[in-house]
């Protein structure tokens, strides 16, 4: 499905996305930052857990830093695949990708047997994001910023999960919710196919 919108335009679904996470942030910290994070947070911990909080996690931030750096990779890999795709098909897709990092956070929990810390943050969904734009473009050249060297959008893909499963498996990098990541992708890379078995002759 082709988008409605010129791609000289603001996406409508990722301006929603930055949006409503800016608006929550700036909420947040006009009230009691800890309940406000608490109640939208992610709670491996049963008796915190509320239904929302799969969803609702993905749009709180723990400052501005984590903030800006999620909605720079949002806007920068996710606007080619909502030209592409349109607003409804991107929208859900990025949904589906947060949920997916709440599941993978939730399978961490269960297998190390212990609740985790709140989780915070639209990773889960902007590594989903990261992981179709590698599908969809897989030949678009893309400098990183760390190392700052050209590599084809496949190979970026590769690295970062690569790099995810290592610094998950091995705890060296602590408080970041690495499998929730891993989750994102996995759940992203499970719709695509889906669509794709469902239409054989649409390219992503």
């Amino acid at each position: 499905m082709q988008s409605p919108y010129r791609q000289d335009t603001f996406p409508p679904a990722i301006f929603a996305i930055l949006l409503s996470c800016a608006g929550i942030f700036v909420l947040g910290g006009m009230t009691s930052l800890g309940r406000f994070a608490s109640d939208l947070a992610l709670w491996t911990y049963l008796p915190y857990f509320r239904f929302w909080q799969p969803l609702t996690y993905g749009f709180v931030h723990a400052d501005w830093a984590h903030l800006a750096f999620n909605m720079f990779a949002l806007w920068m890999f996710g606007r080619s695949l909502e030209y592409r795709w349109g607003t409804g098909r991107f929208a859900f897709y990025y949904l589906f990708c947060v949920l997916g990092g709440a599941l993978g956070q939730f399978s961490l929990s269960f297998v190390t047997g212990e609740p985790l810390p709140p989780m915070v943050g639209a990773s889960g969904g902007v590594f989903g994001v990261l992981l179709a734009f590698g599908m969809t473009f897989p030949n678009q050249r893309i400098v990183l910023l760390m190392p700052p060297i050209p590599m084809k959008a496949k190979y970026m893909v590769l690295l970062f999960g690569l790099l995810e499963l290592y610094l998950g498996v091995t705890g060296r990098q602590t408080g970041v919710a690495h499998f929730a990541h891993l989750g994102g992708m996995v759940f992203g890379l499970m719709l695509l196919l889906y669509w794709r078995s469902k239409e054989p002759r649409r390219r992503f």
